[in-house]
């Protein structure tokens, strides 16, 4: 019998696109999503496409099938909506719209009881009261967002991770492996002394099933911790804003004889 924990992933990919998450590697996105010997039961990814650029645009049609293919080898189903145009009279504007939200909450609904643990990336709060359904139905909903997600969305589901902070699923330029020292890392700031002008950052190493244990003394916990000073973040950062969790910033990992140092620190997203 087999009893490892049945996920599933939908990705809402124009939206994910859009909102800071361009270039987002599904390989590294179907690892993170079953960490801890859960296995992919379901990975769907929505995609949306406009039907008369496809028709004439050679470049886009090749794009959007290789968008296609790269998916499908790491097996996820990429299902294709056309945008639907319509002329508003009164203004003489052409809207286009597409009916993603609902293809992907149906599917989600319908899907669910198959299904222990749903993952979903977007950062539309309209998936609120799908998210309470699934719930109510016995699923963990776990949300991956990167800019602009939805507080509601973010209070609604049973856990979420910012997609800067997963190790590799967005492209980076570092001369190392991420969390060696001499890389270039993305973390929060969970403590800072105004006073002082000291603090520090904390950044996700172990992509394992105890993203909960945050203190990285503890020898399960997937992070790890690093001294930052004021003087390292950048010159027009204004750090009353600091500690917060929901600011993300990049930076540099060095070490000195007391520990770990966080260098060249840049935000890079902000709610």
């Amino acid at each position: 019998m087999n009893t490892k924990e049945r996920v599933g992933i939908y990705v809402d990919a124009v939206n994910v696109t859009m909102n800071g998450g361009y270039g987002l590697k599904y390989d590294v996105l179907r690892k993170f999503a079953c960490r801890g010997g859960a296995v992919a039961s379901r990975l769907n990814v929505y995609q949306c496409y406009d039907p008369e650029r496809m028709k004439e645009d050679h470049d886009y049609r090749k794009k959007t099938k290789r968008f296609s293919e790269v998916l499908r080898d790491y097996e996820y189903k990429v299902i294709d909506k056309a945008l639907q145009s319509y002329k508003n009279y009164e203004t003489g504007e052409t809207i286009t719209k597409s009916t993603i939200d609902m293809d992907m909450a149906v599917d989600m609904i319908e899907q669910c009881p198959n299904l222990e643990k749903v993952v979903v990336l977007t950062s539309n709060g309209s998936y609120v009261s799908v998210v309470n359904a699934l719930q109510n139905r016995g699923c963990r909903v776990e949300l991956i967002g990167f800019d602009n997600v939805s507080s509601a969305l973010k209070r609604t589901v049973d856990s979420y991770v910012s997609g800067y902070l997963i190790p590799h699923i967005l492209p980076i330029e570092s001369p190392r492996s991420w969390g060696e020292v001499g890389s270039r890392v993305r973390g929060v700031c969970y403590d800072f002394t105004q006073n002082e002008g000291y603090g520090f950052l904390r950044f996700l190493t172990d992509e394992n099933e105890h993203l909960w244990i945050t203190d990285s003394r503890d020898p399960e916990s997937p992070y790890k911790t690093v001294f930052a000073h004021i003087s390292q973040f950048e010159e027009d950062f204004d750090a009353s804003y600091l500690p917060s969790r929901d600011l993300i910033f990049e930076f540099d990992v060095t070490e000195n004889d007391k520990g770990l140092i966080a260098e060249n620190i840049v935000l890079i997203s902000a709610p």
